[in-house]
């Protein structure tokens, strides 16, 4: 960006923010020491804490991801959990370095919120939750249902727009946090719950009888979820978004936690392709050479952090489906980093 004098003094000071930005979380995480992430305030498989406080799920391993390669090791993170009202709003105010909190990323919140999307690490569909013992098979037989909703996502007025086009009248409870309107889901105050459809298995899962319980088979939107940052903040948004693909990159090229391990036979190959992958971003972004070894060494590829939290042997047992690579009937699909 250049200022030509006539544009003056309102220029010199965006070219001066824009500037300050793009020099300064990278530079503040490594500072501290700490990366700061925000995650779900508790949602099984993807952001949730234990009794003993320890975090885990597949937005929190990203983030670990993300810290190995900033600062080559996955503890030196703090998890701060937010509502769905609460994200946006701490990432803008700098309360956060980065949001991996199953987020959807729109044209609206990329162009008119101030943050940037990384890019999509879970492709996602809005569903309907249901008791079973409704005897529902399809979100078309929802004539007068009362649907629990959490407000700050796009998921009302993707339903709205739904049944509408179907003339079907519905209406809405709304809640400011999942938790709630789980709860109220379970005590019959609304009739189906709908969320994106991996969150409406995390909620399910945490019903007193999950088998009681059944997704129906309608997809309604595209929920395209990601990790964002702060718009403007080039080498870190860029950090993120090549952990992302390194980690995809990575499942796809057969370099996963287990054969980087030292007792694998092929560790020296692994390591050595691994090193090779990430090496582009290391003198732009001042990373060790083997900051990618490092990041999967610990935190394991797309697919076993994907297997780990959500796969079919977790609690989840979410199938891959769309979110299988590309190269296996998936459609996730990272540029190359060569």
């Amino acid at each position: 960006m250049r200022c030509s004098a006539w544009l003056g003094i309102s220029c010199l000071v965006a070219l001066l923010a824009g500037s300050s930005a793009s020099a300064g979380t990278l530079d503040d995480v490594r500072a501290r020491g700490r990366l700061i992430c925000g995650v779900s305030d508790g949602l099984p498989g993807f952001s949730d804490h234990d009794a003993g406080g320890a975090w885990h799920g597949f937005d929190v391993d990203f983030c670990r991801a993300v810290a190995a390669a900033a600062l080559g090791d996955t503890g030196k993170v703090d998890f701060v959990p937010l509502t769905a009202l609460e994200r946006f709003d701490a990432l803008k105010a700098g309360k956060i370095d980065l949001l991996s909190r199953n987020s959807t990323w729109t044209m609206s919140r990329d162009l008119g919120l101030g943050i940037d999307f990384a890019g999509v690490s879970y492709y996602d569909g809005q569903g309907f939750l249901a008791p079973a013992s409704f005897g529902f098979t399809s979100a078309l037989q929802l004539q007068g249902a009362r649907i629990c909703v959490v407000t700050g996502t796009t998921t009302e007025a993707n339903a709205t727009t739904y049944f509408a086009a179907k003339h079907i009248q519905v209406s809405f409870m709304r809640f400011d946090a999942r938790p709630d309107a789980r709860a109220a889901y379970a005590a019959q105050r609304c009739d189906v719950f709908t969320a994106d459809r991996s969150a409406l298995a995390a909620e399910r899962s945490l019903l007193p009888s999950p088998d009681d319980h059944i997704v129906l088979p309608e997809v309604i939107s595209k929920e395209p979820l990601g990790p964002a940052t702060r718009k403007g903040d080039g080498d870190w948004t860029g950090l993120v978004r090549w952990t992302l693909f390194g980690l995809i990159n990575a499942e796809e090229r057969e370099i996963s936690s287990l054969s980087l391990a030292a007792d694998s036979p092929d560790s020296k190959a692994k390591h050595d392709a691994a090193v090779a992958l990430g090496a582009p971003a290391v003198a732009p972004l001042h990373l060790a050479d083997d900051w990618l070894a490092v990041v999967v060494g610990e935190v394991g590829n797309y697919g076993e952090i994907f297997e780990r939290n959500l796969g079919e042997s977790s609690p989840l047992a979410i199938k891959r489906g769309m979110n299988a690579l590309w190269t296996n009937g998936g459609i996730l699909y990272a540029p190359p980093m060569q």
